[in-house]
């Protein structure tokens, strides 16, 4: 397993950290994908991308001449995530370079994926709901009450596997908004659940997503949630 040091030094890349961020919507991307992604040759990908792999960030999978490779699991979408939060908000990355990158970048502020559950202002919205109906408890630590427990099975028909290793719930950072979003395995149930039953659909081919007026209605009746459709 590799060193703190180790670890840390896979991010000290501008590549390597553009690699990172982007395979946050959760997705698997081809290594040119992410070549074009960052504005680098593919050679300069390739030798990148097998540093963050070795280093168990990363896993890859190969079809045919693709190398697709993807965030290793929640444990490290989270690393990627808290470490962009304590981003300072005045670093070069988090400056648009164009209109078509504001544009994106506003997008994902008010709601986009963080690998597999909700973030922006949308997470951290519902995130506030869940706490204020009783669905999880924030006293000491995230918990799922029994109330949550129901809400999860009787809303979105999923239930905790007794002995799952993912935690049902855990706070993650968000880092547009500085305020925690839920993760875990009911962030990602919720997730999954409002893409299937389009409350959120995805915006092109990034992180970004945007709450249908069906998903509005479905927030606020569920979850007491005042979200606008956008």
């Amino acid at each position: 397993m590799p060193s703190l040091a180790e670890t840390a030094g896979l991010f000290a890349d501008r590549t390597r950290a553009a690699f990172c961020l982007a395979l946050l919507d959760g997705r698997a991307w081809t290594a040119g994908e992410l070549a074009r992604h960052a504005g680098v040759r593919p050679s300069t990908a390739s030798e990148q991308l097998s540093r963050l792999v070795a280093g168990g960030l990363l896993t890859e999978e190969r079809q045919g001449r693709h190398r697709y490779v993807r965030l290793a699991g929640p444990d490290a979408a989270a690393l990627v995530e808290a470490l962009a939060s304590y981003a300072s908000e005045d670093s070069d990355t988090s400056r648009p370079r164009n209109l078509r990158e504001s544009v994106r970048l506003s997008a994902e502020a008010r709601a986009r994926t963080c690998y597999d559950h909700l973030a922006g202002r949308l997470g951290v919205a519902l995130a506030d709901a869940m706490v204020a109906r009783g669905l999880v408890a924030a006293d000491s630590g995230l918990a799922v009450t029994a109330a949550g427990r129901s809400w999860l099975a009787d809303v979105l028909g999923f239930s905790h596997p007794p002995g799952a290793r993912r935690p049902l719930v855990r706070s993650c950072l968000d880092w547009t908004e500085r305020r925690p979003h839920l993760a875990g395995a009911l962030g990602a149930a919720l997730c999954a659940t409002a893409l299937e039953r389009r409350w959120v659909r995805r915006v092109g081919s990034g992180r970004a997503v945007t709450v249908t007026p069906e998903g509005a209605e479905a927030f606020r009746d569920l979850l007491g949630a005042a979200v606008a459709p956008r």
